[in-house]
């Protein structure tokens, strides 16, 4: 049995004439009268009783007329929520993200772009750092990376694209010394704790980033999950947070920003995702990203 098979039944059973309902069709008499018969014979018996004025249902197709019309109204719903998933306007998109990505304002801006788009799309957000993020895409438990460029040299596989770029800054307690630095060097950090978000080998990442040979650097790094742990490190005083410079927006009544000056010490923020990505939210998340300004794609596998 086919679906065919049951619209021309049931639009035989409601226009109860053979006439009618191949012109409602747009078929003709001969050919709905064959696929009604055949749909008969795989039932067993008749469904219609054919006078030469007006069809009438037998028993069996007053039954059949109303599994049918959920079968079809079914199939119809099915169809509308698989066209409606490949357009991208219901399903979920999977996004990992650092907090400098918010702090910039990139993906909050993606975001209610996306939302206005798209109100029935499902938006699932998670904090991680950059590797944790790059994995997720790659294994798919994630679909697009929000993330700051330490440590992704290694992303061939996937598709990179720089969003926006933004300095490095250090927050202190207003207590310690450097709080009263106008500028801050790399120098400056020698003999300091440094705190940071953790990223895969984020000290070494960090260090090199600032062009601080891991031999000269006189103290220790400590890894974080997240920016507002940094921060709460920084305030009890557990050493100097190395933030993006956007994190001087968070005001918090122990926190000092003193910009850092040093060479290199710029990064961007990135966006990664699925080259062969086929889900129609993910698609269309891209696309409005994408429209939304002029990122640089700088690397598509």
């Amino acid at each position: 049995m086919e679906l065919r098979h049951l619209r021309y039944f049931v639009a035989v059973a409601e226009e109860r004439h053979f006439g009618r309902a191949a012109a409602r069709l747009h078929v003709t008499q001969s050919t709905l009268s064959t696929q009604v018969q055949n749909l008969e014979r795989e039932v067993g018996g008749p469904l219609l009783a054919r006078t030469s004025r007006r069809v009438e249902l037998t028993e069996a197709g007053k039954l059949l007329l109303a599994e049918a019309r959920r079968a079809l109204a079914q199939a119809d719903r099915a169809l509308s929520v698989a066209r409606k998933s490949v357009n991208g306007e219901i399903g979920e998109v999977r996004i990992g993200f650092s907090g400098v990505a918010v702090l910039e304002g990139v993906l909050p801006a993606d975001l209610r772009r996306f939302h206005r788009a798209h109100p029935r799309v499902e938006l699932l957000l998670t904090e991680l750092p950059p590797a944790a993020q790059i994995q997720g895409v790659r294994d798919g438990t994630l679909d697009i990376a929000y993330s700051a460029d330490f440590d992704i040299d290694n992303v061939d596989d996937l598709v990179l694209t720089r969003r926006v770029g933004t300095s490095l800054s250090i927050a202190v307690r207003r207590d310690h010394p450097l709080a009263r630095a106008t500028t801050v060097t790399a120098a400056d950090l020698m003999d300091e704790e440094l705190i940071v978000v953790a990223a895969d080998e984020g000290d070494e990442t960090l260090l090199a980033r600032l062009q601080i040979s891991p031999r000269e650097h006189r103290a220790g790094i400590h890894l974080v999950s997240g920016s507002l742990a940094v921060l709460a490190l920084a305030a009890a005083g557990a050493g100097v947070a190395v933030v993006p410079t956007p994190t001087e927006r968070i005001a918090l009544p122990d926190i000092t920003y003193r910009p850092l000056h040093a060479t290199s010490t710029g990064l961007d923020v990135v966006t990664l995702n699925r080259s062969d990505e086929l889900a129609g939210p993910v698609r269309a998340f891209l696309r409005t990203s994408a429209a939304a300004g002029s990122p640089r794609v700088t690397h598509r596998p």
